[in-house]
């Protein structure tokens, strides 16, 4: 049963959290780094004479995607081969441990709580230290408000990612679905960025990734609206996720806002260049309590595609 793997994973991950040492996806990250470098080795230099510009940026796409294939559609067959030759009971229990590994719920609220138990207590310069272990903007400057909208803006955009999303490709495609997506939302984050270094190489990274998170964002954006204001949510979805860079985080973000009944978005800092980013949700300003809010919606919205699971399960043995 889907839906039983499922929850036995959620509470898993619940009860232990993230494993603090020998976590596969560091073993992993620890291994796309030495296939980076290699690949890099192998692709020519911008300063090399003889090479033009375009033909550059072919070469470092075509490293890029080569080295994208080998991390994670490898690694993919391999887990489908092996519960292939499993046996029912053992290739259950493997299924169960591999979803626990490739979602990460405990974690998010643990670094959510992180940050608003200092915005509680007035301490700005430990809420914006524990930030940027969450985020990728500058938060050296950033005062409460912009504190807090972030915080709320992670936990809504990596409810998707880091929990929900694993969860919908274990049940589209079992285990190997779960790991395929959670490897390549892996690489999307150490290679997807839009700077020199992987303006080409991180193309692949980030498309894929960008394909793997098109459905599970939306589903998500659904059941936050379901598990918040709900007319208010898909409005917002409607409106205002189109303005937003990421196809994906717009609308899990605008309709999670909208959900809660927050308005978000505006100024932030990447890489020490401004950029304005535009409203998420309406309402009021967000207060740090409501990072305890966010995170309540996100565990409803879990409860909601558990529920539509079973449903399934349930129309499946009718």
């Amino acid at each position: 049963m889907i839906s039983l793997s499922v929850v036995v994973a959620l509470l898993s991950d619940r009860l232990w959290g993230e494993a603090s040492r020998g976590h596969p996806l560091v073993t992993f990250g620890q291994l796309a780094k030495w296939v980076e470098g290699h690949a890099r080795q192998m692709t020519p230099a911008s300063h090399e004479p003889g090479v033009r510009s375009g033909r550059l940026a072919c070469y470092h796409r075509l490293a890029g995607g080569v080295s994208w294939l080998l991390l994670v559609i490898i690694p993919t067959t391999l887990l489908a081969v092996l519960l292939g030759l499993a046996n029912d009971m053992a290739a259950g229990f493997a299924a169960v441990l591999v979803l626990y590994f490739c979602i990460g719920g405990r974690s998010l609220a643990e670094h959510a709580r992180a940050v608003m138990q200092p915005l509680d207590g007035g301490d700005l310069v430990t809420a914006r230290e524990r930030l940027g272990r969450i985020v990728s903007r500058d938060t050296a400057n950033l005062d409460e408000q912009s504190v807090t909208n972030a915080s709320i803006e992670s936990v809504l955009e990596n409810g998707s990612d880091a929990l929900l999303a694993p969860i919908f490709w274990f049940a589209v495609a079992g285990a190997p679905g779960a790991l395929c997506y959670r490897l390549a939302n892996t690489l999307d984050a150490m290679w997807g960025y839009r700077n020199p270094r992987y303006q080409y190489f991180g193309w692949t990274a980030a498309r894929m990734d960008d394909l793997f998170n098109w459905l599970p964002a939306r589903c998500c954006a659904l059941a936050y609206a379901l598990a918040g204001h709900c007319r208010t949510a898909l409005r917002c979805w409607h409106v205002q996720a189109p303005g937003c860079e990421s196809p994906n985080a717009g609308p899990v973000m605008a309709a999670g806002a909208g959900a809660l009944g927050l308005r978000l978005g505006g100024p932030a800092t990447y890489d020490n260049e401004p950029r304005w980013r535009p409203q998420l949700g309406e309402g009021k300003l967000a207060r740090p309590q409501d990072i305890e809010r966010t995170l309540r919606l996100l565990w409803h919205a879990t409860g909601i595609w558990l529920l539509v699971i079973v449903a399934c399960e349930v129309m499946t043995w009718a």
